[in-house]
């Protein structure tokens, strides 16, 4: 799929960019590369990453300890840029796998540099996503380290929805692909299994949201808004796309 013709393009959620950028990322692009659901598209300890851009799909970003014990950093969705984490000439620190069937458009590694050679504005954009990256990380951290249950699960329901509805043509009024299992929620947000589907039934008793099928559907924003503490229009700031 050739980048002037990206659907993703088409979206309010990403911002515009002028042919040159566009034209300096289609000579970037090397393929695609299509993945199923659970499969790993970045190994931890794997030398020699490329860049990836989701294009389509579910993914999640992870470590696991020596005992096997996983800890999921954060949830991928399109749009997304994936391995910028990656120091240069490291092996992978974290892994990242396929939560749903995924198309990923596939970067050379120096790509990084020519984007901040040829398009300066372009590679402000990467520090931008790596930044925003961040900013969903310490979002989960504060949940970890503050939040009860409760909490965390609706924090993390309300930011996964707001991202996928922004990728939707209907905001989300049908629902949202949700192709997490309560084991991922468990691991992102360091929570047991037992508690983790303890928790969800509540949430769900309550009224507050709802997952059938694969889909997610928020009931009550305000009261799910109000319990994680996370305020806002409901969308999205506008971002790049690489």
């Amino acid at each position: 799929m050739g980048c002037f013709t990206c659907p993703l393009r088409a979206l309010p959620l990403f911002l515009t960019h002028s042919a040159d950028e566009l034209s300096l990322i289609q000579s970037l692009k090397r393929r695609e590369l299509r993945v199923e659901a659970g499969e790993a598209v970045i190994h931890e300890g794997q030398d020699g990453v490329p860049l990836f851009t989701l294009l389509s799909g579910w993914a999640y970003r992870y470590k696991t300890l020596s005992d096997g014990r996983r800890q999921i950093l954060n949830f991928l969705q399109a749009g997304d840029l994936v391995g910028v984490q990656q120091k240069m000439s490291d092996a992978a620190a974290h892994g990242v796998t396929a939560l749903s069937a995924c198309v990923l458009c596939v970067f050379e590694r120096d790509a990084l540099w020519e984007l901040h050679r040829q398009q300066p504005a372009m590679g402000f954009n990467v520090t931008w996503l790596t930044a925003h990256e961040e900013s969903m990380v310490d979002e989960n951290l504060l949940s970890a380290g503050r939040r009860s249950a409760a909490e965390r699960i609706a924090t993390l329901l309300i930011l996964l929805f707001k991202r996928a509805a922004a990728l939707q043509t209907d905001g989300g009024a049908a629902g949202v692909p949700f192709p997490l299992t309560q084991q991922h929620i468990a691991d992102a947000l360091g929570l047991s299994l037992v508690h983790t589907n303890k928790t969800l039934r509540l949430l769900e008793k309550r009224g507050l949201h709802a997952i059938r099928d694969g889909r997610l559907y928020l009931r009550d924003v305000r009261t799910l808004a109000r319990m994680a503490d996370v305020y806002g229009d409901g969308h999205p700031p506008q971002r790049p796309l690489i």
